[in-house]
């Protein structure tokens, strides 16, 4: 959980992020996440009360602190949205716990965060259509799941296709990445099937995850992107949204590694570029 605070203190002390743009979300209530998640689940999970099975599916122990920051990263990601609705462009320095089902924590989600802000959304008739832009380098099977019977959200995965989790579920569309792909053929890959998506879905919203384990180093990315790779990918997502007027909200998403400060810069990248792209316009 370190890597949050110190994306933070790196987006300030580069005054990126200021108490003018800062915006802080509050916790989540139980019978608010009920309304994506199984209400005995949520219960569980408020509780303390997860069995062991439940827990080694989740990949972490249960704590306060754990359960703070995934009641709490919902609400960031619905008011990121809400704001990309109002700014055209908004970023959660959390988020992308994609892994997370109906009724079970998984890879270190717990609550989908993504799931839970298109539905608000979307039933609270703010938008009629969202897409899900995933480009996490392992499959958003939780939201390919979660979301395969809501015809308002198209559900988009592009992922490394030997990689977690083993049994993928089916998204609206899969990309299904070899292992190594390097910076070129996996741009193309990426804006291309951006474009179409654009062009097909004419969404209100793209919820973007700006997975950064695609990394050439990431221990569990198995892919071989640079990080000016990360940034092309991150800008140009980001660009192709705004140049239609469809407003895009980013949330983090993966990155894995030992050097706690190196991977807080890597999930900075894609709010350095947003930041960017807005002084540009």
């Amino acid at each position: 959980m370190e890597k949050f605070s110190l994306l933070h203190t790196h987006l300030r002390r580069r005054r990126i992020a200021c108490v003018d743009n800062e915006f802080r979300p509050g916790r989540a209530k139980a019978a608010l996440l009920s309304q994506a998640h199984c209400p005995q689940y949520v219960s569980a999970m408020v509780n303390g009360t997860l069995g062991a099975k439940a827990l080694r599916r989740m990949g972490l122990p249960w704590s306060e602190a754990l359960l703070k920051r995934s009641c709490i990263a919902p609400m960031g990601t619905l008011m990121t949205t809400q704001l990309a609705l109002e700014h055209g462009i908004a970023c959660h320095l959390a988020g992308g716990t994609h892994h997370a089902h109906y009724d079970f924590g998984s890879g270190f989600c717990i609550f989908n965060d993504q799931v839970f802000a298109g539905r608000q959304l979307l039933d609270r008739g703010v938008v009629n259509k969202v897409l899900m832009f995933d480009c996490d380098v392992h499959q958003g099977d939780g939201t390919a799941a979660m979301l395969a019977d809501e015809p308002r959200a198209f559900t988009c995965s592009i992922h490394c296709e030997k990689n977690f989790p083993v049994r993928k579920m089916r998204s609206d569309l899969d990309v299904g990445l070899p292992l190594g792909m390097t910076d070129q053929d996996y741009l193309d890959t990426v804006f291309s099937t951006l474009e179409s998506l654009l062009k097909s879905e004419q969404p209100d919203l793209v919820l973007y995850d700006a997975g950064v384990d695609i990394f050439q180093h990431d221990p569990l990315g198995r892919l071989h992107i640079s990080e000016q790779g990360i940034a092309d990918r991150d800008r140009g997502v980001i660009a192709r949204c705004r140049s239609r007027n469809i407003p895009i909200a980013t949330v983090i998403g993966g990155g894995y590694d030992d050097d706690r400060e190196a991977l807080a810069r890597r999930h900075a990248i894609v709010i350095e570029q947003a930041f960017a792209l807005q002084v540009e316009s």
